[in-house]
């Protein structure tokens, strides 16, 4: 049952219709594949990785799993580098998830891209990215994860300034590159440390000798050596994931268009770092401390960083921050060693927050571009078929009982609640009063965009959004079916996935010999002790803690934006030193800009000019020219061409010769 050729398959199905696509129909090596053509090649990879994918899930769950080297890259004395697969039960959910959100972003892409002049490049971009990201969680050793892990960045940077004529694309796709950069530093030191002390790149060896691993004392320290290859790996994953400090840049990465909001910046690429964390649990159980700062960490961004989404008014940036808000969620679940709910909340949330930006994007498009939620609404009944998949979308991410959000989110908070390391109380509260914070800002876009007056202008200008085609204004209208099908069909997990897949997710077999949790940490048997059945759980859920705050996140933003709209602005007036703070977004983009870049531009500039110029140039470079020349000056004298010039120079250096030898001799 084992196929390597299937798994190669999978991988490689959507590297061949980015090539197609890039090479050939974008002018680079001619225009053979048209707009079209292009499409039904991009669309047939994945739907070919998507298939796959299914068929070895089902494989996995019947006990066929693989891991195994398909081709030896390099051999450095008895260590090989190589290129394989690791087929389990995370790799096989990791890759359902990510070819069915990237399918649904392809045929979404039909219609919001339609009249954009980089059709065929923008499919090959986004094919391409499912194929790096493929190749990640595919993964069986630490080179081949490096790989995709940096292949993701890099088509992210090109697809955040897919509108490179726009000055804030630019600037966008260099931050998210640089803030990344420094993640990966910290990621290629983890796993420097642990192949320099496992000697192996392959997952399986490095997992077996974690208990050995574990006794090792970081030299010239009392560290645990763990303890610094975990938290080296995990500042990897705060710069793929987002987490403070280096969360910066997903914001402003909504200049790309919005199908990749969907598909790099909700679903799979900043999942990443959730998933590599999952992956490594035998290392990092190994180490309280690192669980303790990722507690720490996540808890910080699930709360102060949806806070941030309040004030925003751009329809994709509340999205952006609410899915900082949600790494912060998983991150705070991987904390408590509950690592299976981490990851059952990276597939409801790929679901749902793929819809809702899928469903701003329907949105934006139906207001000619506009992405103002201060000029929209009342376009429920424009955009009928956005508005029902948007508000179940909605309803899952706030946590509403029997959506699959709820399952997921009710069981982190519980695990935060349970876990047994420093720090869990404040990951408790965090993730608890995030759950307001949460409900608030996600129905204050829905009541502003498709409830009350309506506020868009049906004979003004472009749009006010930086996603502006050049459209003009007019009346708001529902989206093609290319647009509204995707929509649909992500509505449908956003829903039921919860329920259909806790039990086996969480409280069965499924990621047996896969995730490992020490006794030590007890947060899963905890939540396994109060289990009994999606039903019940649901139903318990209208009498728990945190859907009361969903609900009075619902009145309030209700209250504020539907009964009396004047509120908001009188708050803000009154809390205008917070509110100051909330616009400079906790002056964290400030910090980076005027501390971390100017110091980084002051210590080149100090490089430059002592380094590069003084010594480099000024005595190496010129340094030695200039003692050429003196040797040559020097020389041009004795070169006078008499000969008994000469003879008088070899009568004096004979002597020397003479002198020096009886020197030597006495």
């Amino acid at each position: 049952m084992n196929s390597p050729n299937l798994y190669l398959l999978i991988a490689l199905a959507p590297l061949v219709g980015a090539i197609l696509a890039g090479f050939f129909g974008t002018g680079f090596l001619g225009r053979f594949v048209s707009r079209r053509g292009s499409h039904l090649i991009t669309i047939a990879g994945v739907l070919i990785s998507f298939i796959g994918s299914v068929i070895v899930l089902f494989q996995v769950l019947d006990g066929h799993t693989f891991d195994g080297a398909l081709y030896t890259w390099s051999v450095i004395g008895t260590t090989k580098l190589e290129l394989g697969f690791l087929i389990d039960s995370l790799s096989a959910l990791m890759m359902v998830v990510v070819t069915s959100v990237s399918l649904m972003v392809h045929i979404y892409t039909i219609g919001y891209m339609a009249d954009d002049p980089g059709y065929q490049r923008f499919f090959s971009y986004i094919s391409l990215f499912t194929f790096s990201m493929l190749m990640l969680v595919m993964s069986n050793n630490m080179v081949q994860l490096f790989f995709g892990w940096e292949a993701v960045g890099l088509v992210s940077y090109l697809l955040i300034g897919f509108w490179y004529e726009r000055p804030t694309a630019i600037f966008a796709n260099m931050k998210a590159f640089l803030v990344n950069r420094v993640g990966d530093f910290g990621f290629v030191l983890g796993i420097g440390l642990l192949f320099a002390y496992a000697g192996s790149m392959h997952y399986g060896e490095i997992f077996a000798q974690s208990d050995k691993l574990a006794t090792t004392i970081f030299p010239g320290t009392d560290w645990q050596m763990l303890t610094v290859a975990c938290l080296s790996l995990f500042v990897g994953a705060m710069g793929k994931s987002a987490q403070v400090p280096l969360h910066s840049w997903l914001p402003d990465s909504m200049e790309g268009p919005t199908p990749i909001s969907a598909l790099i910046h909700a679903a799979t690429m900043v999942t990443a770092g959730i998933f590599m964390v999952a992956r490594f649990s035998p290392v990092f159980e190994q180490s309280d401390t690192a669980l303790s700062v990722i507690m720490v960490v996540g808890a910080v961004g699930a709360l102060f960083l949806g806070i941030l989404g309040i004030i925003q008014n751009d329809i994709k940036r509340v999205i952006a921050y609410s899915t900082l808000s949600q790494l912060g969620y998983m991150t705070v679940a991987l904390g408590a060693s509950a690592y299976s709910v981490a990851i059952f909340h990276l597939m409801t949330h790929a679901f749902f927050k793929a819809l809702l930006f899928l469903g701003a994007g329907s949105v934006i498009m139906g207001m000619h571009h506009d992405q103002d939620i201060r000029n929209m609404g009342g376009l429920r009944k424009y955009m009928p078929i956005t508005w029902i998949t948007f508000l179940l979308g909605t309803l899952a991410l706030v946590g509403t009982p029997f959506f699959a959000g709820f399952y997921s989110k009710e069981h982190i908070i519980e695990a935060a609640g349970a876990a047994d390391v420093w720090g869990a109380s404040f990951g408790y509260y965090a993730t608890l009063i995030g759950v307001f914070v949460t409900s608030l800002y996600s129905f204050r876009v829905y009541f502003l965009v498709f409830h009350g007056k309506e506020r868009f202008d049906t004979h003004g200008h472009a749009g006010h959004g930086h996603d502006d085609h050049g459209h003009h204004g007019g009346t708001p209208h529902e989206s093609p079916w290319v647009v509204t099908l995707p929509l649909a069909l992500l509505a449908i997990p956003s829903v039921v996935a919860g329920a259909w897949l806790i039990d086996p997710l969480l409280f069965g077999s499924f990621f047996d010999g896969v995730i490992a949790v020490f006794p030590a940490h007890p947060a899963m048997a905890e939540l396994a002790s109060h289990w009994h059945g999606w039903v019940a759980y649901a139903l318990h859920g209208f009498v728990t803690v945190p859907f009361w705050l969903m609900i009075a996140g619902f009145v309030v933003a209700w209250y504020c934006y539907m009964v009396n709209p004047k509120l908001p602005a009188t708050i803000q007036r009154s809390l205008s030193g917070i509110n100051r703070i909330l616009e400079n977004k906790y002056y964290a983009d400030w910090f980076n800009e005027q501390v971390v870049a100017r110091g980084a531009r002051c210590l080149g500039h100090g490089f430059w000019k002592v380094g590069d110029r003084g010594l480099i140039d000024g005595v190496l470079v010129n340094g030695s020219a200039r003692v050429v020349g003196w040797v040559a000056a020097i020389s041009r004298h004795l070169q006078s061409g008499y000969i008994y010039h000469y003879a008088f120079a070899m009568i004096i250096g004979i002597m020397a010769l003479l002198s020096f030898f009886v020197l030597t001799v006495n």
